[in-house]
């Protein structure tokens, strides 16, 4: 799991994040905060578009920061919507989350309570390609 102050500082970073919302539609800003086995921390926020489809949510927007300067290893991620009295991640997102790892850590708001838990509590029966 993770120490109080890691915990602290992942939702600090997705709090942060939800400030940069492009949620037009919506009007639910949503920031995610991936924190990676090397340390480092890299944020995403919900990008929705008139296609309702082609929206982007946070949570994968963070984990594609993380891809995208080479950090495929995560630890955990955090997510956080301002006044949202619930907002664990989608279906999608959790499908999109365990192609990194089954043990990572996730912290989000549920009924006003910040839940811990790990990705394959929330999806037990992931997608997995073979061949």
């Amino acid at each position: 799991m993770l120490t109080a102050q890691e915990t602290q500082q992942l939702l600090e970073s997705a709090k942060s994040a939800s400030e940069k919302t492009y949620s037009p539609y919506s009007g639910l800003a949503v920031g995610a905060a991936v924190l990676c086995e090397n340390g480092l921390m890299y944020k995403g926020t919900n990008v929705e578009n008139a296609s309702y489809g082609l929206t982007i949510c946070a949570e994968r927007s963070a984990i594609c920061n993380a891809v995208s300067q080479g950090d495929t290893a995560i630890r955990a991620i955090a997510v956080y919507s301002p006044g949202a009295a619930s907002i664990p991640p989608c279906g999608a997102c959790r499908q999109f989350i365990t192609e990194f790892g089954r043990d990572i850590v996730l912290l989000f708001n549920y009924e006003g309570q910040l839940v811990q838990t790990a990705i394959k509590d929330l999806l037990p029966f992931e997608f997995k390609f073979s061949q």
